[in-house]
């Protein structure tokens, strides 16, 4: 008669040690969210050696500007960028 109550314990220690090896990173996983925003282009431009791009992140409202120029030799300098937040 002892043998079905310390099968059901063992059976019971087992579960919960299974439980205790998924639970946490289905856990985990649910609290990590990654929010990247996501920049639409809305328009482009260049004149001369300079190139001109604009963006637009809808859920923030911000812009996001970026430049490109022909350096010495053709090489393209460092893009630079700049954001700013839409009223």
């Amino acid at each position: 008669m002892k043998h079905p109550i310390r099968l059901a314990a063992v059976a019971a220690v087992a579960l919960a040690g299974v439980a205790a090896l998924v639970v946490p990173p289905l856990a985990r996983s649910q609290v990590q969210v990654q929010a990247t925003p996501v920049y639409l282009p809305i328009g482009v431009a260049s004149a001369g050696n300079a190139s001109m791009v604009w963006f637009h992140e809808p859920s923030s409202g911000r812009l996001l500007a970026c430049q490109a120029s022909a350096g010495a030799g053709g090489a393209v300098s460092p893009i630079q960028c700049a954001s700013a937040k839409m009223p």
